[in-house]
């Protein structure tokens, strides 16, 4: 996650409230998203960003998740995210985008 994402967020997390905060990624691997995941939940692993140290516990899913797939108009989804969706190891990035939750995530 860039250091300009990473300070959006940080300033979301501040305005409206971290439990009022969903972060949505659509990052391609699941080793990306995972880093993603963990920059919004514990802090950036880097040690490079806005976020280095603190750890805001949001949620954070990514678009190809199950839970959030449904959430959108189906004929919307496959127009915008079907034909990646084809290529994407979803498996890999659920059970990462999990480990991250269960691990991190406060609200």
């Amino acid at each position: 996650m860039d250091l300009e994402n990473q300070k959006r967020v940080k300033e979301f997390s501040e305005q409206y409230g971290p439990e009022n905060v969903v972060v949505l990624l659509g990052a391609a691997e699941g080793e990306a998203s995972g880093l993603a995941a963990e920059t919004v939940t514990n802090g950036d692993p880097t040690y490079a960003g806005p976020l280095t140290g603190v750890s805001l516990g949001l949620k954070v899913y990514h678009v190809c998740e199950p839970e959030i797939k449904g959430e959108f108009d189906s004929a919307i989804y496959d127009e915008q995210v079907g034909m990646m969706e084809m290529v994407l190891d979803v498996d890999d990035i659920v059970q990462e985008m999990t480990s991250i939750r269960e691990q991190f995530c406060k609200y």
